[in-house]
């Protein structure tokens, strides 16, 4: 089971431009935003990635607005955020176990990552309501990919109420504000 006290969020590559090639982009954004909201109410560290920026773009403002001066933002080329030494770094110096994932795209930077950090040790959560690729086929196909590999797959609001585990919690009700 997922602990605050032992987690990180890590958020991929969810910018402008890969954001704009998506069939439906108001869900991942808006799951994305609301898991982003939630790991900063309960003061969970949160990494997020860019891919070649100058090409790509920022983190799309509806996620930025959310962002604290603890979050950290890493530029990156290869598409496993593992293999860029800045990451793996932050990563590894924050001393958590669990890592609750998502991004674009599921297939591609998602899966490798998640595919290396699996290979480092960690437990990995994919938040797949915050995952999406531009076709069906390979969105599916990354999830299958991850789960393969040891991945758990879950969505937002059960990660949420797991990281929770009761309404005593004194995150619940801002929590529970962001879902209803």
């Amino acid at each position: 089971m997922l602990e605050i006290e032992n987690s990180i969020v890590v958020l991929i590559d969810i910018q402008d431009r890969l954001v704009g090639m998506l069939n439906k982009q108001e869900p991942v954004v808006k799951a994305s935003s609301i898991l982003l909201s939630a790991a900063n109410i309960m003061n969970i560290p949160i990494v997020l990635t860019e891919q070649y920026p100058q090409g790509l773009g920022k983190t799309v403002p509806a996620l930025t607005v959310d962002m604290t001066e603890d979050n950290v933002v890493i530029e990156k080329t290869s598409f496993s955020a593992v293999q860029t030494p800045e990451f793996i770094e932050k990563i590894r110096n924050l001393g958590k176990k669990n890592i609750i994932i998502g991004g674009i795209e599921t297939h591609i930077c998602v899966y490798q990552t998640v595919a290396d950090l699996i290979k480092e040790g960690f437990n990995v959560v994919v938040a797949k309501d915050a995952c999406a690729s531009r076709s069906t086929d390979c969105f599916k196909t990354g999830l299958v990919l991850m789960k393969d590999l040891g991945a758990q797959i879950s969505n937002v609001e059960t990660i949420l109420f797991e990281l929770l585990k009761n309404s005593k919690n004194p995150y619940f009700k801002p929590v529970q504000a962001l879902i209803k």
